[in-house]
């Protein structure tokens, strides 16, 4: 694994984390589950320390597992992405500790209240704008595959969110992005 990590292509540890979305119904598989989750989200964490490169964390209803363990085992040291952020209140203290989030589509829907919400409680120098192609395009375009073009919508309804320009938020969160990542050859 390290011969990919130390490729200069390679700029962050992920897509790792924690996802209790669909969990086996039988109690004690579930539990298993839970368990190897942690287990496996832990040694990435590790592994990301080790190489100095941040993470991409994608969390699914675990936002209290998922915060402890980040807190616990010292990601702080690397910091990273909070991928696809589901608006959890309960994450945003994580921005104190290097993390971004990443906002896709999802800000776009019409059920995305709770995002919405809490868009304007996320620190500015932590926003980023992201897509998860092929999922979750944002509107007008949402059933269709998801592209990086189409993260304009999501710039355009976070400047509306914000009151902020087009403009400013693409060179806010661009700037975040180099930030998070060191080095802006790797984005051109």
């Amino acid at each position: 694994m390290d011969q990919y990590s130390k490729h200069p292509k390679c700029i962050a540890i992920g897509e790792c984390g924690l996802d209790y979305f669909r969990l086996p119904e039988d109690e004690n598989e579930k539990q298993k589950n839970i368990a190897l989750q942690k287990e496996v989200f832990i040694s990435q964490i590790e592994y990301a320390k080790r190489v100095n490169k941040p993470l991409i964390i994608h969390i699914r209803e675990a936002s209290n597992d998922s915060r402890m363990i980040l807190e616990e085992y010292g990601a702080k040291q690397v910091g990273g992405v909070l991928h696809c952020f589901n608006a959890s209140e309960h994450l945003l203290p994580l921005s104190e500790h290097g993390f971004y989030f990443g906002i896709g589509g999802v800000l776009t829907f019409k059920n995305a209240k709770k995002l919405v919400e809490v868009l304007p409680k996320i620190p500015k120098e932590k926003l980023i704008i992201e897509t998860d192609a092929p999922y979750l395009t944002p509107h007008p375009h949402r059933g269709e595959r998801n592209e990086p073009f189409y993260t304009t919508f999501v710039a355009s309804k976070m400047a509306e969110l914000l009151n902020m320009s087009i403009d400013e938020i693409e060179e806010l969160t661009t700037a975040n992005a180099i930030r998070l990542f060191k080095e802006l050859s790797v984005l051109k």
